[in-house]
Formats: structure tokens, C-alpha cells, sequence
């Protein structure tokens, strides 16, 4: 890309931002970039544009948005599958829900039904009207981790892949450095999407191109993971990577409420479309009133009410657990890192590494139950704590210490806690680092 179209995008970049970024952009010559990133690429540099975005845990700050929803009076359930629509007069007003984990079903009813599903929200709307018109086209991201020092980089880098000109990140996060995306067309159902071996290739030819000394090859894979873009369709004609990320509210004739497309970015903005569609049609209803204006632009999740990590962080030092440990449970979970360490204060042992050498300790499995609402080993290992992703080849390992924490909380005997170690790497397979021998050239 030319210098001149890159600093012009950084300030337009800028710009939208309202220069209210936590600094603006600043251009960086050859030798500052070879100063800065000294794995990347030498031949042709001319210098880069340094910038500031955000970096959020997806999984952790769906969480946060839920338990957020809940201390505000919402009713949570995981593991709960709608298999149907109830319209006993023609217009929706609850669903039939199945208990994923003991397959009991159960009615629900409401005014207003939302589908807000995801990949899925196709699926759903198919259970109010068979024929219905598919809002979506699904595009495929896939990501890798490898060890960090195979990479090496200091900094979140943006690039262009020489093989097709998309954009990708190589992102430093911990001992590992992530690399993403893909954009692929896929019609597997969103619960079996997977990395598949050409992802892996694209990716690490990708990276190789620009870091050249990495030469990254699938072995080197500690973990992947993949995901459908619910993206809005389109002119079928255009790429997916041309597709809009914007979103739609839409009502069906009997009354489904439905938000189609968006991205996590806009998240909060695609909340509040929903609820004032959701808030115009109780009116209609039954002439029920919002109760005031909604402040959720001004309302910090759980775990955000301060941005002073630094003084958590010395906080959790103070409390007597390691450097590592005190900034890993900070960045993790913010202010209630002090609720966790609430619990190491009652049950010493609960402070002890769930994996020797690692940051995460065993209070964060209790805190994942009695918190975190989780019912499951591939909960705590996967989508709390992420050690699946973090500890190559470890999570295994750790089941016995987690099942051993989980199961008195939730009521185990011996043989549900066996079978969830025994389920547990079928939960985790479709994520694991690729065990193949690739050609990866580049």
C-alpha cells in the first residue's frame, strides 16, 4: 500500500474517533519500524503507521454482558436450545426450550420474542415461517495461535496477505501470538465450523511473508478456532469480504423480533436498536411505557468500573500471589479479580496454579461456578479461563484438578464427574492445533 493512502486512512482513522483515542496516530520510518518489530521484514520497508485500538476477550465480555443483564433482572440460561415458537392466537408470545443438559423442556413465554442467534438466525426465523427468506450469508474467520517467541512481535500488526490482498493481524496476547483472519465462504452449520488445514496454510504463508525468520509450519499450530461472520446477504455477486458489516432489526408478520448481521465492535449499538424496536412494539401491545432513557453507553460491565489496572494490579500483589498471577487475574476479570482472591483468602489452597508454571489458579474455577455460570469442564478450560488455547497440550491434563474444584459445587458423583472428563477433548477437538503435515511455502 502506498504511504500516502495508509497515513491518509490513520487519519481518517483518527478523525472518527473524535480524536478522542488515547493518542492519535504517528508515522514511523524504516528504522524505527526495524526498531520496533525486528522480526519483520526487511526488503521494501518504507515505515508503518503506529495507532491504538482496543483488545477485548470476546468470550469474557459476552459473559460480562450477560451477568450485567441479570443484575438488571434478566433470566440467564445456558445450555437451552429453542426448539419451537409458541403463537396461540397467531402472533409469537414464548418458545418451547429444551434443557441441553438433561434434555427436560421448558415453556417460556413473553411479550415480545427476540431471535438475536447469531449464524443461527436464520434457523430460528425457519421455526416462525419455513419459507422464510434467508437474511444472512455466512463467511468463515479462522485464527491461529503459535508460540510468541517464534514471531516475536511486540505489537498488534496489521498486514496484507501477498495471496489475496485481504487484511489480516498478527496479535501479540500472552506467551502467544494470534493470527486471523480468514474470510471464506462455508455452509457448515455453525456449530461444526472448524480451521481447516488450507486455513492454516493461508495463515502461516501469510505471516511468513512478513516475518520471515518465523518460518512457521503446522506443527508449530498450539491451537486454532473458527467462526461464522453473520453477515447481511447481499448482491450474491460480491465477495464476502465486500459484504457490509452493518445490522438490520426486522419484525415478522407474527411478531419475531429479529437483529441480523453486525459485529462485536458494535454490539451495544445493535442492543439498543433491538430494545427500542422491542420497547414500540409493547406499546403497540398493551400501550406499556420505556421507563426512562437507556444508559448503557455510561454503565461499566462487571469487572470494568475502573481503568486504573496498575492499582489492581499492586492490590492483588499486596494480597500475596505472584507477579504473574496478579496481572493475568486483572486482566482477566478486573475489579472482581479482588473477589477471586476473596476466595484464596478462605481456602488457602484454592491459590495454587491450576497447571504448574502457569498464572491461573484454582480460585478461578470456583469463581467460574459460583460467578461465571459455569456447568461444565470445557466451560472453565475453553471459554473462562481459555487454558485450552493458552497451555498447549496441558488442558488435558488439568481436567482432574478442575472436575475435582467443579464437581462438589455442582452436586457430581463419581460417574458424572468421569464422563465429564471423558467428554471433555471431544469438546475441545475441533479446536485443537493441527496434528498434519502441510506444505506451508512463503
Amino acid at each position: 500500500m502506498p504511504p500516502w493512502k495508509l497515513r491518509a486512512g490513520l487519519w481518517l482513522y483518527d478523525l472518527l474517533a473524535a480524536f478522542r483515542n488515547v493518542h492519535t496516530h504517528r508515522w514511523l520510518g524504516a528504522k524505527q519500524v526495524r526498531a520496533a518489530e525486528p522480526g519483520l521484514r526487511d526488503k521494501d520497508l518504507t515505515g508503518a503507521g503506529l495507532y491504538y485500538d482496543a483488545q477485548t476477550d470476546d468470550a469474557r465480555l459476552a459473559l460480562a454482558t450477560l451477568r450485567s443483564a441479570a443484575t438488571g433482572g434478566a433470566f440467564v440460561a445456558s445450555y437451552a436450545e429453542v426448539v419451537s415458537l409458541a403463537r396461540p392466537d397467531g402472533r409469537i408470545a414464548g418458545a418451547s426450550v429444551r434443557d441441553g443438559l438433561t434434555g427436560r423442556r421448558l415453556e417460556v413465554r413473553a411479550g415480545v420474542v427476540v431471535n438475536a442467534t447469531g449464524p443461527w438466525v436464520d434457523a430460528v426465523r425457519r421455526l416462525d415461517d419455513p419459507a422464510a427468506a434467508p437474511l444472512l450469508r455466512l463467511s468463515k474467520g479462522a485464527h491461529v495461535a503459535v508460540p510468541r517467541t517464534r514471531i516475536g512481535n511486540t505489537y498488534a500488526v496489521t498486514l496484507t496477505s501477498p495471496i489475496d490482498g485481504r487484511v489480516m493481524f498478527v496479535l501479540p496476547w500472552g506467551d502467544l501470538s494470534y493470527i486471523g483472519t480468514t474470510e471464506t465462504e462455508d455452509s457448515v452449520a455453525p456449530e461444526r465450523v472448524r480451521a481447516t488445514g488450507d486455513d492454516v496454510v493461508y495463515l502461516l504463508r501469510s505471516a511468513n511473508a512478513f516475518f520471515p525468520r518465523a518460518r512457521l509450519a503446522p506443527h508449530d499450530v498450539v491451537s486454532t478456532w473458527a467462526g461464522l461472520r453473520p453477515l447481511l446477504a447481499p448482491d450474491t455477486s460480491r465477495s464476502a469480504g465486500a459484504v457490509s458489516r452493518e445490522h438490520r432489526v426486522v419484525e415478522s408478520p407474527s411478531g419475531l423480533v429479529t437483529i441480523a448481521g453486525g459485529k462485536l465492535t458494535t454490539y451495544r449499538v445493535m442492543g439498543r436498536d433491538v430494545i427500542d424496536r422491542v420497547a414500540a412494539r409493547l406499546r403497540q401491545l398493551d400501550g406499556r411505557r420505556r421507563a426512562g432513557a437507556p444508559a448503557t453507553d455510561r454503565l461499566p460491565l462487571p469487572g470494568g468500573e475502573t481503568a486504573d489496572l496498575d492499582v489492581l494490579i499492586s492490590s492483588a500483589l499486596a494480597r500475596g500471589v505472584g507477579e504473574p498471577t496478579a496481572k493475568h487475574l486483572v486482566a482477566s476479570y478486573g475489579t472482581e479479580s479482588a473477589a477471586v482472591l476473596n476466595l484464596v483468602d478462605k481456602q488457602r489452597a484454592l491459590g495454587k496454579p491450576i497447571l504448574e508454571g502457569r498464572p491461573e489458579i484454582r480460585a478461578e474455577v470456583v469463581h467460574a461456578v459460583q460467578r461465571e455460570m459455569a456447568l461444565r469442564l470445557a466451560d472453565v478450560l475453553i471459554r473462562r479461563t481459555h487454558l485450552f488455547y493458552q497451555a498447549r497440550g496441558q488442558a488435558v491434563t488439568a481436567t482432574a484438578v478442575v472436575a475435582d474444584l467443579m464437581g462438589p459445587l455442582l452436586g457430581w458423583d463419581e460417574a458424572r464427574r468421569a464422563e465429564e472428563i471423558e467428554l471433555y477433548p471431544a469438546a475441545s477437538s475441533r479446536n485443537s492445533g493441527l496434528g498434519c503435515s502441510l506444505p506451508v511455502r512463503g
